[in-house]
């Protein structure tokens, strides 16, 4: 029992040190925001990685799943006689929950993975320390471009994936059960309010902001050796998943809580 005790004490010792580590890291990211230099060249880098090349995977991720929210919505509102609501329901749904959420985990498997394994493998090569000897700070020229450029491009994507979300709905509702398309649209854009729409960017922000810095985190802590990179690379994609759900939670309690 005392083994027990002392391994969940460890466990939870652990976990206090790393939250209070990362704590440390974002402070240290975000204070190099107002320090000069700036790497512009990694900016515009990290921009078209994490942003432009992002387009296709969350495209189809949001058009998949706005058609099938439409077919699931249908369905189950046919047991209560209220198929009218899909447009509605679609419309709410890939905004406020779907959009942002699935781009922030398509974004988390995609580039935060990258992030940490990219990081990693250069501080496994000793690249990072060639940085330091050189007087480049890494934060400012490896961590801030990424971070900063993930949290602006993010709102970007989001509002991509929810007008592709819904027009998969819409798709799906015309030509498949039948809808009236200037009808379908009328009720999805009355149905929307100005908040739905900030929630939904501010979220696209938030998960940007973490899905980066899980990636830079991981990556800059991460052992030496090929199993060291596999290890960041792996803990930061779970890292940044679990995060963005809880922050999820978090933001739509604060925005929809009245």
């Amino acid at each position: 029992m005392i083994r027990s005790l002392a391994s969940l004490g460890a466990s939870v010792l652990g976990l206090l040190a790393t939250i209070g580590h990362l704590a440390i890291f974002t402070t240290q990211t975000i204070s190099h925001l107002v320090r000069p230099p700036f790497y512009g060249r990694e900016f515009g880098a990290a921009l078209l990685q994490i942003g432009y090349f992002s387009l296709p995977v969350v495209g189809l991720t949001a058009f998949f799943t706005g058609g099938a929210l439409a077919l699931q919505i249908y369905s189950g509102g046919a047991r209560f006689s209220a198929e009218a609501v899909v447009p509605q329901i679609v419309a709410i749904g890939m905004v406020r929950e779907l959009g942002p959420v699935l781009v922030g985990l398509m974004i988390a498997a995609r580039v935060t993975s990258s992030i940490a394994a990219e990081i990693a493998t250069m501080k496994v090569t000793e690249q990072i320390d060639a940085l330091i000897t050189l007087s480049t700070h890494p934060i400012k020229y490896l961590i801030l471009p990424r971070v900063l450029a993930a949290t602006l491009v993010m709102p970007f994507l989001v509002a991509i994936g929810d007008i592709i979300g819904i027009f998969g709905g819409f798709l799906v509702a015309t030509e498949r059960l039948d809808f009236n398309a200037a009808s379908y649209l009328q009720n999805t854009t009355d149905f929307l309010t100005r908040i739905d729409i900030i929630s939904s960017l501010a979220k696209g922000a938030v998960f940007g902001f973490i899905a980066a810095l899980m990636g830079c985190y991981y990556g800059m802590n991460s052992e030496r050796g090929a199993m060291g990179v596999g290890r960041a690379t792996k803990s930061s994609v779970v890292a940044a998943a679990i995060l963005i759900l809880a922050a999820n939670f978090l933001l739509t309690e604060a925005f929809f809580s009245a």
